[in-house]
């Protein structure tokens, strides 16, 4: 609520609750009148059967009374409050500049995948507005999902990023990861040929991953990063082979002191 409205609401409670009084004491002032010609009447009549109807009925003020009085509050304009968010950054900056080369490094995929995942998945994710807030569109509740998976922000940070409350976050990551289980697993994700390791004894298998180590000589600057557990100078060999033995994928370069999943990760996220 805006100052000058807070002010007008403050000074409209005031002002019916001095005019509330007032009516009040106005009340009692005729009550104790009424009462005090009781008082000097002997014997009770009819007319004072007619005066104590009359005292029933305006001992106190009426509910139509207080409501009418009470009125005036309920002309200040009233407004849903919400906190202040941005979503310059996605709307200006990702939607509009970034390249290609900038998405695959947030987001882990291109810009044009990204709408064709949107597209495949609006059929879960699309949302009706309401007369409270319009709905979070497909686009940014993807965005939000991808950026919390490929990225180790908290919900408060990713909240910031894209303008949005905490707890829509957890929702969106909870209901794109649903999306893609119902919509896209059967239809996307694949093993690849599978029968040449089901034949071998390995079911569901697509293929054999390890790595190993290459030696090297030492590196000038920040040598230990390169030496390995058994003592030596060395980077690693990551190395995908499919049922026969044949090489489907190779990344080589890493320190021997960086982790096996890091390397795993940083290999097959683009």
């Amino acid at each position: 609520m805006e100052p000058a409205q807070l002010k007008t609401a403050v000074m409209n409670i005031v002002n019916t609750s001095r005019i509330l009084v007032q009516f009040m004491l106005n009340q009692d002032q005729k009550n104790e009148a009424r009462r005090r010609r009781r008082r000097q009447r002997s014997d009770k009549s009819d007319e004072d059967m007619d005066m104590d109807t009359e005292f029933s009925q305006t001992a106190g003020p009426g509910a139509l009374e207080i409501m009418l009085l009470m009125g005036q509050i309920l002309s200040v304009e009233r407004r849903f409050w919400a906190r202040e968010t941005s979503t310059d950054w996605w709307d200006r900056i990702v939607l509009q500049v970034w390249d290609d080369s900038q998405w695959l490094q947030n987001f882990r995929m291109r810009k044009v995948t990204f709408m064709e995942l949107c597209d495949l998945l609006s059929p879960a994710l699309k949302r009706q507005n309401t007369k409270m807030r319009a709905a979070l569109t497909v686009e940014k509740r993807v965005v939000i999902a991808l950026w919390k998976l490929a990225m180790p922000d908290s919900y408060r940070s990713v909240r910031n990023q894209f303008g949005v409350g905490k707890s829509t976050v957890g929702a969106a990551v909870m209901q794109v990861a649903k999306a893609i289980t119902e919509l896209l697993l059967q239809k996307v994700v694949t093993l690849g040929n599978v029968d040449g390791f089901t034949a071998m004894g390995f079911p569901n298998c697509g293929g054999a991953i390890d790595g190993t180590h290459i030696p090297i000589l030492a590196p000038e600057h920040q040598g230990t990063q390169y030496i390995n557990r058994k003592g030596y100078f060395s980077v690693v060999l990551e190395a995908l082979v499919d049922h026969k033995g044949r090489f489907t994928n190779i990344n080589m370069g890493w320190p021997r002191r960086v982790h096996d999943a890091r390397i795993f990760r940083h290999t097959y996220s683009v």
